[in-house]
């Protein structure tokens, strides 16, 4: 996989209540991905980034939320969010590993 994909792939991390206990007690991390990423490319990406071995990809298609405006009804943008279950022992540090 070529290095301009990996960035593509990888949006961003995804904070949120649910990611934050995942990522504490059972050592998962969560990510926004595009949505036509598979999980291969999204584990790649990731081991290739932040330098880990990743044991399993979870991936959800969230829907946008249809929401009311002052010119009708709207729609928030469909997007794609990784679960990247890592190897024991390992750790991502998202402050060191993004440079």
């Amino acid at each position: 996989m070529n290095q301009e994909r990996v960035f593509k792939v990888l949006l961003g991390p995804h904070v949120s209540e649910k990611a934050t206990v995942l990522a504490d007690k059972q050592g998962q991390f969560v990510f926004k991905v595009a949505t036509d990423a598979t999980k291969l490319e999204i584990k790649k990406a990731v081991e290739s980034l932040f330098n880990v071995n990743v044991a399993a990809v979870n991936t959800v298609n969230v829907l946008g939320k249809s929401k009311r405006t002052a010119r009708g009804l709207g729609k928030r943008n469909d997007w794609k969010k990784a679960i990247i279950s890592l190897q024991p022992g390992q750790d991502l540090d998202f402050a060191s590993s993004a440079e």
